[in-house]
This record gives C-alpha cells, sequence and structure tokens, in this order.
C-alpha cells in the first residue's frame, strides 16, 4: 500500500513536471522563432541539479519543484538615444535606483550586436504571442485531458443495477450507524429484489438509470406497484409497495439538496430501498467545449477569491476551524491527493476510476495553471500580457495624434510592486505546503 501511495505522489510530480515543461515550451518556442536569445530554460527554482547547454541555451533542472522560466535578453529598454550597454548614474530615488540597477544588470547580459535579438525590441504583437504562449499551453492540455476524461472514460452516472439491497427502512435523519431493531422491513427486500437484478421498468414505466427509477418510486408512496427487472438474463416482475419515509431531497439531475447550514434537507416521499451501481458514461465530443468552460468559470470564481480563500485558510490552520475541503492546495496537497488515489483499496474504486480521477485533477490544475497566469499581475505572465497591451495602445494613440513613437514600455519601473506580489505568492506558498502537512484534504474518510 506504502509502495502505491508513492507510486500516486510520482506520478503526480511526473505530471505537474511535464505540465509546466510544455508552458515554458510555449513561452520558448515563439521567443525563438521570433530572434530572441533564450539563456536559459529551467523547470523549478533554486540550485541546479542537472543542466546542458545546446546551442546558445541551456536546459536544466532545479531542485524546488514550484515552477519554471525561461531567461530572454533585454526584458528592460535602454535609455532613449543611448548604447543599451550605458546606463546613466542619475538615480534621484530608492525606486528610480532600483529601475536603474535591473536595467543595468539586464543589459550586461548581452552585446550591442544582440539587441536587435531582446525581448523589449520585439512589437507588441510578438510579446503577446511569446507571453501567452505558456497559459496557452496549460489550456491545451487541460482541454486534452477534459476531453480524454469526458469521452474516453466518462461521467459518473448510476445505473438501475442494483447494487446494495436495504434490509429495513430507515429514515434519513437516523443517525449513520443505527441498526434495524425494530425497524419495518424495506420494500425490495421483503419483494426479493438482489444485489445484481437490473430494474427495467416502475408501474409500467420504463426506466433508463438509477435517478429515473428512484423519482417513479418516490411518487408512489404507500401504493403497490409492479417492479419489472432482469436477472441472470430472464425479465421478471415483482410487486412492492414503497414506504412514505423521510429521504434526501434530490433536484431535477438527481444530485442531493443542501441546506443553508450544510445539512441536507429531507422530503417524506415513497422508499424502496435499494441503491444502484455506479459506472463511468462515455459523452460526445461535442460537450467539451461545454465541460471546459465550465471549469475555466469555476477556476476563475476560486481565482478572484484568492485572498479570502487563503486567509480562510490561514486561520483553520493556526485554530481548531476546520478547512475547507475544496478551497485551494499546495503541491504537497496535491501529490498526496494522488497518492490517496492510486494506493486507495476499495471494490468500488476500480482501475478505472482511479484513472478517471487521476487525469480529473491533473485538468483541473492546468486549468488552475492558465487562469492564474493571465492574472495581470507581475512577475505573472498576465503582468507581461497586460504590459504588452498598454504598448500597443500607447504606440496607436501617439501615432494617430502625430507624436513621435514613445517606444516600448519600461517594466523596470514596477519592480517594486513585483517584488512585493512575488512575496506574497511565496508566503502563499509556504502556507498552503504547510497547511497541506497539519490539516490535509483528503478524499477518503
Amino acid at each position: 500500500m506504502i509502495l502505491l501511495y508513492v507510486l500516486g505522489i510520482c506520478l503526480m510530480v511526473a505530471g505537474l513536471g511535464l505540465s509546466i515543461a510544455l508552458h515554458e515550451i510555449g513561452h520558448l518556442v515563439p521567443a525563438k522563432r521570433f530572434g530572441v536569445r533564450v539563456t536559459q530554460y529551467m523547470i523549478g527554482f533554486g540550485p541546479t541539479l542537472f543542466s546542458r547547454v545546446k546551442g546558445e541555451t541551456e536546459y536544466g533542472i532545479k531542485a524546488i519543484p514550484l515552477g519554471g522560466y525561461i531567461r530572454m535578453i533585454g526584458m528592460f529598454p535602454p535609455h532613449k538615444g543611448e548604447d543599451p550597454n550605458v546606463i546613466r548614474e542619475d538615480s534621484t530615488g530608492f525606486f528610480q535606483q532600483m529601475s536603474e540597477e535591473a536595467k543595468e544588470w539586464d543589459s550586461s547580459q548581452y552585446s550591442a550586436e544582440d539587441r536587435h535579438r531582446t525581448f523589449v525590441s520585439l512589437s507588441a504583437p510578438k510579446k503577446l504571442v511569446v507571453m501567452l504562449g505558456g497559459p496557452t499551453m496549460n489550456l491545451l492540455i487541460s482541454i486534452v485531458l477534459t476531453a480524454i476524461v469526458l469521452s474516453g472514460f466518462g461521467l459518473p452516472n448510476v445505473t438501475s443495477e442494483v447494487d446494495a439491497v436495504s434490509r429495513c427502512v430507515v429514515p434519513a435523519t437516523a443517525p449513520k450507524d443505527a441498526s434495524c431493531e425494530g425497524m419495518p422491513e424495506a420494500p425490495a427486500y421483503a419483494a426479493g429484489i438482489r444485489p445484481g437484478d437490473v430494474i427495467t421498468s416502475v408501474d409500467g414505466t420504463e426506466v433508463a438509470n438509477f435517478h429515473s427509477m428512484s423519482t417513479l418510486v418516490r411518487e408512489h408512496p404507500n401504493e403497490s406497484i409492479e417492479i419489472g427487472l432482469v436477472r441472470d438474463g430472464r425479465e421478471m416482475v415483482v410487486k412492492a409497495t414503497p414506504v412514505a419515509n423521510e429521504v434526501v431531497a434530490r433536484d431535477a439531475e438527481g444530485a442531493p439538496v443542501k441546506k443553508a447550514d450544510g445539512t441536507y434537507a429531507t422530503v417524506e416521499a415513497g422508499f424502496l430501498g435499494v441503491t444502484g451501481t455506479q459506472e463511468l458514461t462515455p459523452r460526445p465530443l461535442t460537450e467539451v467545449p461545454g465541460a471546459v468552460w465550465e471549469q475555466f468559470a469555476g477556476t476563475a470564481k476560486v481565482v478572484v477569491t484568492l485572498p479570502v480563500r487563503v486567509w480562510d485558510i490561514g486561520k483553520a490552520v493556526f485554530s481548531s476551524e476546520e478547512r475547507d475541503q475544496n478551497g485551494p492546495m499546495g503541491v504537497v496537497g496535491v501529490s498526496r491527493l494522488a497518492g490517496e488515489i492510486v494506493s486507495h483499496d476499495s471494490p468500488s474504486f476500480s482501475l478505472k476510476e482511479k484513472a478517471w480521477t487521476f487525469l480529473s485533477m491533473l485538468g483541473s490544475l492546468n486549468m488552475a495553471l492558465f487562469v492564474f497566469n493571465l492574472v495581470p499581475l507581475m512577475p505573472l505572465d498576465g503582468g507581461h500580457v497586460a504590459s504588452a497591451l498598454y504598448e500597443a495602445a500607447r504606440r496607436r494613440l501617439a501615432k494617430l495624434r502625430g507624436k513621435p513613437d514613445p517606444g516600448p514600455v519600461d517594466a523596470s519601473r514596477m519592480l517594486p510592486v513585483t517584488n512585493v506580489i512575488a512575496l506574497a505568492f511565496i508566503l502563499m506558498s509556504v502556507l498552503l505546503i504547510y497547511a497541506d502537512i497539519v490539516k490535509p484534504v483528503t478524499l477518503f474518510r
């Protein structure tokens, strides 16, 4: 079991590593295509574990697997009318000095002969292509994995094949460990319905799945009805009288309805006493775009509310509060879940269900990388995208007004803000890792 747990962690680390590698390739390929000199392509941060120089680029893996990057020369523009290797020493304040020092270091990484190969020398549209290449890769990975999960495996669906039969009628409001002592016999058990039977009709109406069967049964409390079923290839009809019982309320899709306090709403309805068999039913490829959009919208909502969610995690970690099981997780938490998925030992959780769950989670993570990297803040890709859009608009406006080209946007002026945001991301990552250790999110309890 421990070996399977470790295998799950390794598979998730490999999946995330491949996703990050493809993200950086999304930046690397267009950058090289546009002639930008790329000096490094790295997966991870911190000390270098392995690297190899090919051409003018160093490719390698670093010790901390929390992302990756490519390094392009000339991220900041030189002073107007001056050699890019010469920086004026006219700083008048801390922020200005920070900008000047960044420019000086940046320009020291390339010679005058390479100034036409800098990132800053690209046109705004080309900058957009380079910076959007990474997130686009994650979006494509998410789309492919969603298509595999949806059409290759399918969506969870409860069929009308009987998985289990209740021996007695227990109200939904009763404790989970309630016994059958003193409880009336369940109608399905009394009628002789057994696990493995496939229910085909209720009171003369054909049923397609467990939800349609359950809906019909609920409509006949305390009424004798005929239940059509197939057992070992033979068609049979049995009579049963669903009893009026307090059951969990369900919406039009068959999902349980929760009240404001988080408990399940209940209603009085006909109760038969059977549970259906859950299986994965493949869906057509035409449903993939809708599924991707729902995933995008849900992820965007999480990203927008991320500060609040992280704050709630902090409160839960340093108090007796329960952690939100649907909240954000760090790389440790994701890896732990992967370990749980692969090592979970249950007849109802087959290898197919494990693969489905694993690929679904990896697809969701890539969607999260796509959405998160589009946030218009440095040092994220979205910050560079916003800068390129501003540059294009500024140049267009200057041209319309008949004024000189204002040149590229000087991203070095945003370094103070960039550093603050980078520090916030680091602190958030540390908090999530700590929370994943002391109050982990689990799939199976």
